[in-house]
């Protein structure tokens, strides 16, 4: 349930109202974030760039968000991502495992397990460990390290956004609950 109210986004005008008008579906994220026009309007431009812009590989990309999601116990996001991540080609067998919180599942390659490790350690720890950094280090160029750290932090917002102002799931959500283990 909302812990304030879905703006109601029939009512914007302006850049506002152009801004809202290109979010097809109005999912429940944007009704929330539409509550201030200056606030969506950053959230979007970031969130946009991490999704459609960078040069980390997608399915890294979604492992991470997916984990992040998983040890944020942020429902909306996980749910949202999974379908993300099998859109961008990530195997039902890996999402299977991160619901188990076995990201050191046999299903993983090295690469994905780097790369789980040191979204572990960011959302933990804060500051990543020489260690984790080391081994992503070594499989990706600095700027798609930098991009995975952007990653990590956007979306521990975006988790904790959704949670703390209750944003309610979309259509399907209810039902995958059920299976979810969040």
């Amino acid at each position: 349930m909302p812990r304030i109210p879905y703006y109601e986004v029939e009512t914007a005008t302006g850049k506002h109202a152009e801004l809202l008008g290109k979010l097809k579906p109005m999912l429940n994220i944007y009704r929330m974030l539409a509550n201030s026009e200056q606030g969506a309007k950053g959230f979007l431009r970031m969130g946009n760039a991490l999704l459609y812009r960078c040069e980390l590989d997608p399915v890294l990309r979604e492992l991470a968000i997916i984990r992040v999601g998983r040890l944020s116990r942020a429902a909306y996001e996980v749910f949202q991502h999974e379908r993300i991540g099998r859109d961008v080609g990530v195997a039902e067998e890996k999402i299977a495992a991160l619901r188990d919180a076995t990201i050191e599942a046999p299903v993983f390659t090295d690469n994905e397990k780097a790369v789980l490790r040191y979204t572990d350690d960011v959302v933990r720890n804060v500051k990543a460990s020489d260690k984790t950094l080391k081994a992503v280090q070594a499989i990706m160029t600095p700027g798609a390290l930098v991009e995975l750290t952007l990653t990590i932090g956007y979306y521990m917002m975006v988790s904790r956004f959704l949670e703390t102002m209750g944003v309610e799931g979309e259509d399907g959500q209810a039902e995958w609950l059920k299976t979810a283990k969040i």
